[in-house]
């Protein structure tokens, strides 16, 4: 009998969808073989390959690794993640659902994250007229689901947003949105590079386009879904400025080009001559956020830094060393397009130079200490006090 290598088979939201980890033992033959499923690709953060989530996919895993694998799915098939039995009326019910969202503009990624977390629930009770849920049927369904599955605060609070959409676009339950409350959302502090960092992994990149894309991003504080959608157009270099339109909530808004990478933008547009977009893709179009993430990756390993990068940590960075320069709160907030100023002054927590001025207890205490004594040697904790 062969000694086969052994493959995992998870399921985790990410990128706000629901993906199928594929986990195993770094080997060539099996990288290989992921690699011919369409869509797969690799996430540094979860240390997994992953694919979307669903039935043909499951399959295509255990037809291309039939033979050359151990593929253990026995955490799936005990969540039962894959048998989303959906009554021809349900089907109706959410697809009306899609496209009420659709009606109110939002964006295509929150419409698909709702519709999934509203689908998942609904076949959760697929046997419950839904005219019968209640606020417990939700808790049971999060008790259930959610803690199983292991999902994020924020994938929670997303859940509720989507369910007090939806029992208002289907008001005959019985559930009451005004007693459906969030849980509080994780306060996290940003990961921020120094700017000799951020010099390091631009000159680390030799590509031009690459280098055009990572100097933008950082300049003007961009979201990923803002470079991808950037237009020529949008360059006005005559006023040394970018209008970036419908950014995150539909708003519009203008940041400052720096002086130091006009010409980069300049050398980036003659030698590859876009026709539409900031950046395109090989056959014209958007580019791909997930290219974007790559090329950063190789960067970071040129510029031996070992700490997680992506382009929000630019974004982040960008926010942090405006603040550190001396840039009000206020300008920041509206050129990182920030409805509210409490997202903003997160940076205040990670300002570097802030810090640094603060002096430690244990210095003051040592220096008080030499000034009580000054004809004595100073006093060093690197020798015997």
């Amino acid at each position: 009998m062969k000694n086969l290598p052994n493959i995992l088979l998870k399921q985790k939201v990410h990128r706000k969808k629901s993906q199928l980890l594929v986990t195993f033992e770094y080997e060539s033959s099996l990288i290989k073989s992921i690699r011919k499923i369409k869509g797969a690709k690799w996430s540094s953060t979860l240390k997994a390959w992953y694919v979307n989530d669903s039935k043909e996919n499951l399959d295509l895993i255990f037809e291309v690794f039939n033979d050359i694998a151990n593929v253990d799915s026995s955490e799936l098939s005990k969540k039962n993640l894959f048998k989303r039995i959906l009554t021809e009326d349900q089907k109706v019910l959410l697809n009306n659902f899609y496209l009420y969202l659709k009606g109110k503009r939002y964006s295509q990624s929150t419409i698909q994250t709702y519709t999934f977390f509203v689908a998942d629930f609904v076949n959760f009770y697929t046997k419950v007229p839904l005219k019968e849920l209640t606020n417990r049927s939700v808790e049971l369904f999060i008790e259930k689901i959610f803690i199983e599955r292991n999902y994020s605060v924020s994938s929670q609070r997303q859940f509720i947003s989507a369910l007090k959409i939806f029992i208002h676009f289907y008001p005959h339950t019985q559930i009451n949105d005004l007693t459906l409350e969030r849980p509080k959302k994780s306060r996290k502090l940003p990961n921020v590079l120094s700017q000799e960092e951020v010099l390091d992994i631009i000159r680390s990149t030799q590509n031009l386009k690459h280098r055009a894309v990572l100097a933008l991003i950082y300049s003007c504080g961009l979201r990923i879904s803002e470079l991808i959608n950037l237009k020529l157009v949008d360059f006005h270099i005559e006023r040394k400025q970018l209008i970036i339109k419908n950014g995150k909530g539909r708003k519009d808004r203008y940041v400052s080009l720096a002086d130091s990478f006009l010409p980069l933008l300049s050398n980036y547009y003659y030698s590859y001559k876009p026709n539409t977009y900031f950046v395109e893709g090989k056959n014209g179009g958007k580019y791909s956020a997930e290219s974007v993430r790559q090329f950063l990756r190789k960067s970071c390993l040129k510029a031996k830094i070992a700490k997680t990068v992506t382009p929000h940590t630019l974004r982040h960075s960008y926010a942090t060393h405006l603040l550190e320069n001396g840039v009000d709160i206020r300008y920041i907030q509206s050129l990182l397009g920030h409805a509210k100023p409490e997202t903003t002054m997160i940076y205040t927590h990670v300002k570097r130079k802030d810090l640094m001025e603060i002096q430690n207890p244990l210095d003051v205490a040592l220096q008080k200490l030499n000034k009580m004594d000054n004809e004595k040697e100073k006093l060093l904790l690197s020798r015997k006090i």
